[in-house]
Order: structure tokens, then sequence, then C-alpha cells
């Protein structure tokens, strides 16, 4: 059987494993092994599997995504989203639709320090749902309000997703950091005017809050110094401001996670329990990435024996569509894949077959990093799950109206 024909199988076998709701990771590591073990021997194929997982849990790169992990679990469970929440609500709540600008603010401020889109979306969803809900804002509305918040963290840095993005193209993690700073400022703002938009055009629609005294909001803007620090010196640090020591990306991780735990610890907010339970939330949510990680690394080499990137950069240079035409064309595929699979696993599966068409088409990589960041659809499934809301097509509702202005601006940058 020729290479082209495995790859095909290869592929049908993947996807009908991850429709038949086997794990991912699982499910790219097994279709690896098999594909790796016919093409090449079986012994090579096992030996394959230890060494890259032992490599992989072992390498000190592969360090900063728990130490990012753990340091957006404290900083959930410390209770500074309330706080993000509180101040923008203080400032824009007495607005017409003034809650979900505040929504989005705050999230912006969350994913900055938290650097997860879904644990940005399930925090909000505890957090400003109920809120919106009961100053009568629409479910829709509010859903995807806190749906497209939530992809902020994917582009904001520290964001787990631009990490994993940069090990496995060997980018600068710092330099994807600071790419996705103006394009995730940019999303935010262009969310709030949408909603903004939304209230002067239907006024009927979105109803205002109570106006908040300046004493209040002064008060609210103080307690905000937790986050601040903590994204000033983690992020700082990580850019090597002059007052600060220049970190690596691990480094900047691990002070991360610690400045939060002692920030949580001093404030009072972080007991014994809630300290077992962040630990316990970030070994899990580590260990299911490492295996998604995993999985693909071994997938990865089954698809460097049947020289699939390659064929498929001549593919697709080949169909005369020229480097934005292609480039198209992989945005859609990405558009699809997003409202199947999560954002993780999409860009672990597709990164390697795409990325060396695009260095061959002339893209910059860290700029192709940043505008395939957001996700689509895996934000609002976990916002539909965290808050338990019984239509998924109330959340698409809302989420789309406020996405498509977003995605073909960051297409055309």
């Amino acid at each position: 059987m020729s290479t082209d024909a495995v790859a095909i199988i290869g592929f049908i076998s993947l996807f009908a494993l991850m429709l038949l709701r086997v794990p991912v990771g699982m499910a790219m590591g097994l279709v690896g092994v098999c594909g790796f073990g016919y093409l090449v021997n079986g012994s090579a194929a096992l030996k394959l599997v230890g060494q890259t997982s032992m490599r992989t849990v072992t390498d000190y790169t592969f360090g900063v995504i728990p130490m990012f992990l753990l340091m957006g679990t404290f900083v959930s469970h410390s209770g500074m989203s309330r706080e993000l929440f509180r101040a923008a609500n203080g400032f824009v709540g007495h607005l017409r639709g003034g809650l979900g600008i505040a929504t989005v603010g705050a999230c912006g401020g969350f994913a900055a320090i938290s650097g997860s889109s879904v644990a940005t979306a399930a925090t909000f969803s505890a957090v400003a749902y109920p809120e919106m809900r009961r100053f009568g804002y629409p479910q829709s509305f509010s859903t995807g309000v806190i749906a497209a918040g939530g992809t902020l963290g994917a582009m904001l840095p520290p964001s787990t997703v631009l990490t994993v993005y940069g090990i496995i193209t060997e980018q600068d993690i710092g330099k994807l950091f600071m790419a996705g700073i103006v394009p995730g400022l940019l999303a935010m703002t262009m969310y709030m005017i949408t909603i903004t938009l939304i209230g002067f055009i239907k006024p009927d629609f979105l109803p205002r809050g109570p106006a908040i005294r300046w004493r209040e909001r002064v008060a609210g803007l103080r307690d905000i110094w937790a986050p601040v620090i903590l994204f000033i010196f983690v992020i700082g640090g990580l850019y090597g401001l002059p007052f600060l020591p220049r970190f690596t990306p691990t480094e900047a991780g691990g002070v991360g996670a610690t400045g939060a735990f002692l920030i949580g610890v001093v404030t009072g907010r972080l007991d014994k329990e809630k300290i077992l339970t962040a630990l316990l939330q970030a070994t899990r949510t580590s260990a299911a990435v490492f295996t998604v990680l995993i999985g693909a690394l071994i997938f990865g080499y089954f698809l460097t024996v049947t020289q699939t990137p390659q064929k498929v950069t001549e593919f697709l240079t080949s169909l005369g569509l020229g480097s934005y035409g292609v480039l198209a064309v992989i945005m859609v595929m990405y558009l699809v894949l997003g409202c199947l699979m999560d954002a993780m696993a999409m860009i672990i599966l597709t990164v390697p077959i795409i990325f060396p068409v695009v260095t061959h088409l002339g893209f910059d990589p860290i700029w192709f990093g940043v505008i395939n960041a957001p996700p689509p659809a895996s934000v609002p499934a976990a916002r539909w799950r965290a808050a338990e809301t019984r239509s998924g097509s109330t959340i698409a509702a809302g989420r789309w109206q406020r996405t498509g202005s977003r995605r073909g601006k960051s297409s055309r940058r």
C-alpha cells in the first residue's frame, strides 16, 4: 500500500475515532503508532511512544504550560474575576448594554492573567451571567457576550494556545505574546463598540443598570491592584522592562504561579481547600494538555514518514489561488474544525501540516499564529456546559453577532 493511501486511511481513522468520542490525544497517538508501525516496523513504533512521552514531560520548555495553568487556577479561585467585573461595571454598568461592556472588559483583564479561553468563559459564566439575567438581558446576548469575551484568553498573553503553537513551530513565545496584545485589545474594543451599537439601534433590547457613585467606582479600582501587579510583573519580566529582571517563558509562568499563590494567601482569599482544588484542577488540565501534545507528536512522526506536509504544500500551492487565496482556504478549514474540536487539539493537529504551507507562501509565522488563536466555537461549548444552558443555538446566535467583523479584520492584517 502506498504512503498516500496509508495517510488517507490514517486521517479517516482519526476522525472516526473522534466521532466515537475517543479523546483526541489518544486517537492521534493510536493512529500515529499504528501507521508508523505499518510503514516502518512495530518495534520502532512502540519505542517511539516511550521516548516521545518521556521527552515531552521532562522537557524544560514544556514546563511553561503547567505553570501558566497553575497561575490561572490560583487566580480563578482567588476571586479576582469578581473584582475585575465590579470595577468595570462601576464605570459602564449604567449605560445601555453596560453590563455586556463590563463583562468584555473584565474578560480581557482576567484573560491577561489566566491565559485560558475556556477558564475565562467558565469563570464569567458564574460571575457575569447571573447579573445580566437579573437585570433582564436576553439569554442569547448574555451567553454570546461571555463566549466572545472568552476568546480573548487565546490572544492576550499569557495565552496557552499561543504557547503550544510556539513550542510546536519553534517560534519565540515572547514575540507571540507581544504580537497578541494589539489584536486582543482590538478585538475587545470591537466587541464593546458592537454592544454599544446594538444598544443604540435596539434601545428596548438591552436595559440600563443602576448608576454607581464615584466613591464606589474609585473603591472598585483600588480592589484590582492584585491582577494589575501580577500582570505587570509576569509580562513585564517576560519582555524585559527596565525595572524588572528578564524571565524566560517558563520562568515567567513559575513566577506568575508563585505570585498568584502568595497574593491569594496573603489576602486570605485562598484557604487550604481552595489551594487543593486549584492544584488538582491544574494537574488535571495539564495532564489533558500533555496527553494531546504527546499524541500529536506521535501522529506528527507518522505524517513525516508519509511526507504529508510536503504533499499538502505542493497541492495547495498548485491550485493557482495565490497566497491569500490559499490562506482563505486555510481559514475556512479552521472555521469548520473550530466548530467540531477544542482549540488546543485543533492547533496541535493541524499546525504540523499547515505550517509548512504558510512559511512556503511567505507569511510571517508569528502573525499566522495570532490570527488563528481564537477558536470560533469551542469557547461557546464550554460556556454552555458551565452555565448549564440548554440551547446551544442560543449561544451561537449571540456569539456570531460579535465575531464576524473581527474575523474579517484579522484576516486582512
